[in-house]
């Protein structure tokens, strides 16, 4: 009994700086955040917007099909995110998939689980074995440390069974409450192949699918993430597609050769980019800019006026829309007015489809009235 009282107050010792090691330490890890990645341009994530199967992930986010997108585990591959896997084929490219979104910006990530793969053949079909640290079985018997609290007795729980109850083989008293006069100790081991006995095992894992066993040194330990869509990427992924392509058919189909995002050089030598740019005729002449902003807030801010004024006023353009939703700032409204740039509020996308078309259509109905009335005059 003084050996097993010996033996425990070394475990004891030796368990308290393991614990610090294994527990304490990934705890720290866990709490660090993941570097952010630096955002791709405006018009690399605009490029990235039109790729049909990115459309088809951030509708599910957008219509509220997806708040987050949390990996399902499957015991033989691991984790899988099976929405993403029937939009791009198969596991492997779904991970790059949503890889490349997180890397550009487009997503979001935190960190969901970790597991275990395979060092030989790589299968996730993982089992970990508790194995005894002097002959490294894993058949080992696992049972509670009691302490009799009055007596200082030590042993594991099964010498202090009788006729189901707990009894303190030294003082023969029966146990009434737990951290009252017993308590729990702790785990003690005992190993059926060489029969030594020991509290903390050590752990080996064992493939079932090509049956080997490794260590943890040598595990493949993945990350394994959560994804979701930030506000500010869902109004910029909304506008994208959602605004930019029934507008793009609609000056198409008024004859306009359309580009977005569409680049233009100013006089300066500058090239600025738009949302939208239509031209229509010889190259350089009758020229349409649109540009895009939406707000989470209750206004647009009026830099993005400023913004689209410095641009408009290096490339003179003949036309110049600016969409805000839901509406653009008191000051905002003046500057526009100001520089001569055509405004159209709209509570949501559908309402600024409407409104920018019956704009453009008025302006073209504004600009043949002219065209008409001068040549009259010069006849």
């Amino acid at each position: 009994m003084e050996r097993l009282d010996k033996s425990l107050n070394r475990e004891k010792a030796n368990k308290l700086v393991v614990h610090q090691v294994i527990i304490t330490k990934p705890r720290r890890i866990a709490r660090r955040k993941e570097k952010k990645m630096p955002k791709a341009s405006k018009e690399e994530r605009a490029d990235i917007y039109r790729n049909h199967r990115v459309q088809l992930l951030l509708s599910k986010f957008m219509s509220g099909e997806l708040s987050k997108l949390d990996p399902v585990y499957d015991p033989k591959f691991g984790y899988t995110y099976p929405i993403v896997e029937k939009i791009v084929g198969d596991a492997p490219s779904a991970n790059e998939f949503l890889t490349k979104l997180f890397e550009v910006g487009v997503l979001k990530r935190s960190l969901f689980d970790k597991f275990v793969r395979c060092l030989h053949c790589g299968s996730a079909n993982i089992s970990v074995h508790y194995c005894c640290p002097y002959c490294k079985s894993f058949k080992i018997k696992k049972s509670s440390l009691i302490e009799h609290v009055p007596c200082g007795y030590i042993d594991a729980e099964e010498r202090f069974q009788k006729q189901g109850e707990l009894v303190c083989p030294r003082c023969h008293k029966a146990f009434t409450k737990l951290d009252v006069d017993y308590i729990k100790a702790g785990a003690w081991c005992t190993c059926s192949e060489c029969g030594k006995s020991f509290d903390i095992p050590i752990v080996s894992h064992f493939c079932r699918d090509c049956h080997r066993d490794f260590t943890f040194e040598e595990a493949l330990y993945k990350d394994v993430y959560s994804y979701s869509l930030s506000e500010d990427v869902m109004q910029e992924a909304a506008l994208s597609w959602t605004l930019i392509a029934p507008i793009k058919e609609f000056l198409e189909n008024c004859g306009f050769k359309v580009e977005s995002p569409g680049f233009l050089k100013g006089k300066s030598g500058t090239s600025h980019m738009f949302d939208v740019t239509a031209s229509r005729g010889r190259k350089g002449q009758n020229i349409t800019v649109i540009d895009l902003a939406a707000s989470t807030g209750k206004f647009v801010p009026e830099q993005t006026v400023i913004a689209m004024f410095a641009k408009v006023y290096d490339i003179a353009p003949d036309r110049a829309y600016l969409v805000a939703i839901p509406k653009m700032s008191k000051d905002g409204k003046k500057l526009a007015k100001l520089y001569k740039i055509k405004l159209i509020e709209a509570k949501d996308y559908n309402e600024a489809i409407k409104g920018l078309k019956a704009c453009i259509k008025n302006n073209f109905t504004e600009e043949a009235s002219r065209k008409n009335s001068h040549n009259g005059e010069q006849a």
